[in-house]
Order: structure tokens, then C-alpha cells, then sequence
């Protein structure tokens, strides 16, 4: 057995690992291989890194709210809050490339020429479906890393390395919300004795997230439906619809949800954070009044931090981002949403565990969750 000992036992061997990357870059011994997290050597480090770093090993996450966030802004459901918009980029070319309305790629790249950050950890494609993570450095490398993927790569890994080579001095880093607590995380647990650099995180952006896809499965399963290499997005509708939509060559072709929901990461069963509580700015697909077909092209926005709200202040005073009210009653959807998945993450680790109070990593924040 690997001397690895608690993320092998803990989180690997348990299947609660998200594949963030947190974990890698910062030795020889963890990689990556198609999305999943593999260990290559034995290592005899009783802690490490790797094992602070990871959003799966256990976390108060209470205590790390209330590190970087006022108690007062926290709400149960949704973690910090300061407000909540819906908003589209400003820039036609940015929506015609974004999954939804381009929000976060506009807010990115103003970021950048503001002087918010100096470099940011982003995902793109491969060139198919696969997404890797990368560091960009120009507005054209966050374009190019517009669009969503329903594939988590290990990104935290190329801000790993970054931080390690302390070129950057204010790294922006974009993820779903396992990633985004394991910066935080980061950011919590300086190493004295082997400096991770985590003062150089300089924002953290947050995606909602549902959950993410084998990446083999999700592959398989677009190549049933459509020309593989002409699939340029994947995305999914409200669940009413109950549906993914591939887009190929400009149409859509939807897949029943019952072939997707098997490919779904046996770690994402257990994450009970739908809106990347852990950010600066957390951005979503917008949900409204005015129906799908006009939601998709807008994001909603929830400002966490004061630096998050300077930013998308800045955005509406250049006209970065459009705006428009959000929907009555939109927060409480969100909240009602959020705390579905917060249950369902609670009754699957009671599951794994075998125990009625078995939380696993989240049994330090066991108060936050003992109503569910």
C-alpha cells in the first residue's frame, strides 16, 4: 500500500477524488492521466502538501469561511454574499465563443488589464472535448479559454507549478467549486519550511457546478449521438428539460439525461457546494423569468468579497458587462438548489461511510450539516 497513506486511503480508494489537480505540480509523485488522479512512487511524508491542499481531506469548513470571509455576509445555503446580478459580456465576439454570456471571460480578462492579477489558471480544450488546465498571460489566452467543460482537469496543477516558479505575483484562478476550496485552502496553509507562494493568489473566480463527467464516457457517449470531431459545446439545460445538448455545426442535438447521469465522477456524489462557495466572484448560467432560450445567454453573479465587488463594479462602469434585474425570488431558487445538493452530498457520504453521523471530509463542519 502506498505510504501516501491518507490521500490513498481517504480519497482515492474511496472514490472522492475530484481530479482538481491540487495535489500535483508539486512533486514527482502525483499526476494525472485522463482525469484521473494517479500516484506514480511510493512516498513516506507523513503530511505534505498534497494532503493539506486537497479539498476531499477532512476541512472545517466553517473556520475557513470565517478566515476570509465576515461572518456576518454568510448565509447557510450559499456560503458569502454580497449580492447577486445577472449580466452578459458587453462584447459580441466574447458571447458567440462563451458557453452562456461570456461573463466570466470578460471579467477575466479586465482583471488582467487592470492589474486585478498578472496571469491566470484557466481550462481549455484540447482540441475536443478533453479540457486541460493552463496559465494565461494575454487577453488572447483568455479568450481562447472560453466555454465551459463538463470534464474536470487538473488545473490547480499549473497554478501549482506557477506558484513554485513566484513569476507571478497576483494569479487569478478560475474553477469549479472543489478546485476553488482547495486554493483557499492554499491560501490558509502557508508552509514555512516549503513556501507554496499562496500570497501570489491575487482572485479566485468560482463556476456553479453540478458535477463533472468521466472523461471516456462523456466522449463515448457524444461520438452515439454526433460527429465527435465537430462538438464544439456541451451543455445542460434546467432539469426540466432533462437533457445535455451537444452543439455540432451549429445545431443542437440533445441526449436524455438518463445516459449521462452513469458517467457522472464518483467524487462530485459527495461535494456539497453548488455555488463555488469559496471566490471572489461565483458565475453561473443565469436563471429567469424570461424562459431558457433567453437565460442562455446571460450569467447570474454572486459577489462574495470586496475585491470581487470592485471588479464587477469597475465592469459596469466600462462597460464591460451588461446587466439587468435579477429575477424576484432568484436567490431564494438559488438557495433552495444549493441546499439540495448539500443533502444529497450528506445522505451519499452517510452511505459510504456507514454511518448515520459518518460525514467523512466534512465531519469537522459536522454542525453545518447536522440539520440535513
Amino acid at each position: 500500500m502506498l505510504s501516501t497513506i491518507a490521500l490513498d486511503t481517504q480519497v482515492l480508494r474511496p472514490g472522492l477524488c475530484t481530479g482538481c489537480g491540487a495535489c500535483q505540480g508539486l512533486c514527482p509523485y502525483w499526476g494525472s492521466v485522463d482525469g484521473r488522479t494517479v500516484c506514480f512512487f511510493d512516498c513516506e511524508r507523513a503530511d505534505g502538501r498534497c494532503q493539506r491542499f486537497c479539498p476531499r481531506m477532512p476541512t472545517d469548513l466553517d473556520a475557513l469561511r470565517k478566515q476570509f470571509f465576515p461572518e456576518d455576509t454568510i448565509l447557510p445555503e450559499i456560503g458569502p454574499f454580497l449580492g447577486l446580478y445577472l449580466t452578459r459580456a458587453a462584447d459580441e465576439s466574447i458571447r458567440s465563443k462563451a458557453q452562456h454570456g461570456g461573463s466570466m471571460t470578460a471579467l477575466v480578462e479586465l482583471a488582467l488589464k487592470e492589474g486585478f492579477i498578472d496571469a491566470a489558471a484557466l481550462t481549455r480544450s484540447q482540441g475536443g472535448l478533453n479540457p486541460e488546465g493552463v496559465l494565461a498571460v494575454t487577453a488572447e489566452e483568455v479568450r481562447a479559454c472560453s466555454g465551459s467543460s463538463f470534464q474536470v482537469p487538473p488545473t490547480l496543477a499549473v497554478l501549482n507549478k506557477a506558484l513554485k516558479e513566484d513569476r507571478f505575483h497576483s494569479i487569478g484562478v478560475v474553477g469549479t467549486p472543489c478546485k476553488t476550496l482547495a486554493v483557499y485552502k492554499m491560501k490558509a496553509n502557508p508552509l514555512p519550511d516549503n513556501d507554496n507562494h499562496a500570497g501570489n493568489i491575487g482572485m479566485v473566480f468560482g463556476l456553479f457546478c453540478g458535477w463533472g463527467l468521466d472523461w471516456d464516457g462523456l466522449n463515448a457517449l457524444a461520438a452515439r449521438h454526433a460527429d465527435l470531431a465537430k462538438v464544439s459545446h456541451v451543455d445542460i439545460p434546467p432539469s426540466k428539460y432533462h437533457s445535455l445538448e451537444l452543439r455540432e455545426d451549429g445545431k443542437t442535438v440533445s441526449v436524455n439525461l438518463d445516459e449521462v447521469t452513469p458517467l457522472v465522477r464518483s467524487g462530485c456524489r459527495y461535494c456539497a457546494d453548488m455555488t463555488a462557495e469559496f471566490a471572489d466572484l461565483s458565475i453561473g448560467g443565469a436563471r429567469s423569468a424570461d424562459g431558457w432560450d433567453v437565460d442562455k445567454g446571460w450569467n447570474q453573479i454572486i459577489v462574495r468579497s470586496e475585491k470581487g465587488r470592485q471588479l464587477l463594479d469597475l465592469a459596469r462602469e466600462k462597460g464591460v458587462l451588461e446587466f439587468k434585474d435579477a429575477m424576484e425570488g432568484g436567490l431564494e431558487k438559488l438557495q433552495k438548489a444549493s441546499l439540495g445538493k448539500k443533502r444529497t452530498a450528506v445522505r451519499n457520504l452517510r452511505e459510504l461511510t456507514g454511518k448515520p453521523d459518518g460525514l467523512g471530509y466534512l465531519n469537522p463542519s459536522r454542525e453545518m450539516f447536522k440539520d440535513l
